[in-house]
């Protein structure tokens, strides 16, 4: 019971926030503990979401390839800008941060920070017209900063 409280509060500040993906995770969620398929689609979702997920939204990234829009002229002018250059290194970087918060959220074990994490990207989506897909390289960075700090 007490996770459907915290659920509905996240849904509810995903919707005062104008965060559309939190909230309709949180409608899913709900969703599927209201039909008692929690038992048997969590696990799944649990193991694979994320994969998933990052799935769709690469493919959703690609599409401009996809379709033809970005030719290898493109690519060749886009990687001999200094725009380019900075875009891949800022890439490498931030790749490696959503690495480091997987790991710190699930093998390590620190998945009790999400909903700050969660607050935080829906308070950015609302108030600073952010999209809230950051909590992987926020907890990278939080992972990375108790490393450095934290001797």
């Amino acid at each position: 019971m007490e996770s459907n409280i915290i659920l509905i509060a996240i849904l509810t500040v995903s919707v005062l926030g104008n965060a559309k993906s939190v909230a309709i995770a949180s409608c899913i969620l709900l969703f599927v503990k209201l039909i008692n398929l929690d038992k048997c689609l969590f696990p799944v979702i649990d193991n694979h979401g994320m994969f998933l997920g990052l799935v769709l939204l690469i493919a959703a990234i690609l599409i401009p390839i996809a379709n033809g829009q970005i030719t290898p002229t493109n690519i060749k002018a886009i990687f001999t800008s200094w725009t380019g250059i900075v875009a891949l290194l800022i890439s490498l970087f931030t790749t490696y941060l959503s690495g480091i918060g997987l790991q710190y959220l699930t093998v390590q074990g620190h998945g009790d920070v999400m909903p700050a994490l969660i607050l935080g990207a829906v308070i950015a989506a609302a108030f600073l017209d952010g999209v809230p897909v950051g909590p992987l390289i926020t907890s990278g960075i939080l992972a990375l900063g108790i490393k450095l700090f934290h001797k």
